[in-house]
């Protein structure tokens, strides 16, 4: 990840694209860039001299190319404090997407619940973060009742070490819990590593399946290809293309767009036929691609010509 100036920023784009590299995500704030790309390892020495020269510093983000959900019970200040908002952060600056949110009914041990809807959201991302609470029966209540309708990886944060719910996620950081103060002190900062290792962990553990069976081409290689898109250039929304680990997030309305994005053509092929192209649960205003496996796209083409 590049942190620096606009000030000659046009160089370093003209370098990650000479060396073969692309550029996963770029954020400007006023006179301020932050580029998250990828490069080739044995080129790196040179994008962090030309990095250095113009004024900024580059560092390494393992989570780069996800988009993860950090949830709440709720939305209200008793299930919404600092933590969340803290982790949400801390997960950005490793190179994350993240998208804070709560449930509609979370709120009680006995009451709270996790709709149809709410779980398919939620699995439209890479990784979830969810947090619970001080109580630890409220806790084990909750994650039984909530988490195990959740299909994609899993971290549970809370305050007490729960018991008896390991099956439901795939790991556990305990030892925070709600409360009313920015996570500044040096233990804090311990638990926000923590939480980002368990994050790298799980997702390490889901590329190393997806290297069993690869997908039929880059996610960096699609999002190439919709740069070029009329409606892209125009989507005023913040980062209009989110890569995922098998896939894309992308800003435009399913309904007015999909046909263009399905008949691009990618190795010869039609997108369309390579990738599964969805309206996002979320709004009509976002499609997800989800980019199917080699196999997949051969068992298929075995399956046309019979």
């Amino acid at each position: 990840m590049y942190d620096g100036g606009i000030y000659r920023s046009d160089e370093l784009f003209e370098l990650i694209e000479d060396v073969g590299g692309v550029v996963l995500l770029k954020n400007r704030s006023s006179q301020m860039l932050t580029v998250t790309m990828s490069v080739p390892a044995e080129d790196r020495p040179l994008v962090e001299a030309l990095c250095k020269e113009i004024g900024g510093s580059v560092k390494d983000v393992p989570l780069a190319g996800t988009e993860i959900a950090v949830v709440g019970p709720t939305l209200g200040r008793h299930h919404m404090p600092h933590p969340i908002c803290d982790v949400a952060e801390y997960l950005r600056r490793l190179g994350a997407v993240t998208v804070v949110m709560g449930l509609a009914r979370g709120r009680g041990k006995h009451t709270s619940q996790i709709s149809l809807e709410e779980s398919l959201v939620i699995g439209e991302y890479d990784a979830c973060v969810f947090m619970l609470g001080n109580f630890k029966p409220c806790v084990e209540t909750k994650a039984e009742l909530i988490l195990s309708k959740i299909d994609i990886p899993t971290v549970l944060m809370c305050g007490p070490e729960p018991e008896g719910v390991s099956d439901t996620c795939d790991a556990i950081v305990s030892g925070i819990g709600r409360k009313a103060s920015r996570m500044r002190e040096a233990s804090d900062r311990a638990k926000l590593e923590e939480v980002g290792d368990r994050v790298d962990d799980i997702l390490e553990s889901r590329k190393r399946g997806l290297e069993e069976d690869p997908l039929f081409v880059h996610p960096a290689e699609i999002k190439s290809l919709l740069e070029n898109l009329e409606p892209v250039n125009m989507c005023l929304r913040p980062a209009p293309l989110v890569m995922h680990l098998d896939g894309l997030r992308v800003k435009i309305p399913y309904d007015e767009y999909h046909g263009m994005v399905e008949d691009l053509s990618v190795y010869g092929r039609r997108l369309g036929d390579v990738c599964i192209i969805t309206p996002s649960k979320i709004n009509d205003s976002s499609m997800l691609i989800r980019i199917k496996t080699r196999a997949q796209v051969q068992y298929e083409d075995g399956l046309k010509a019979r």
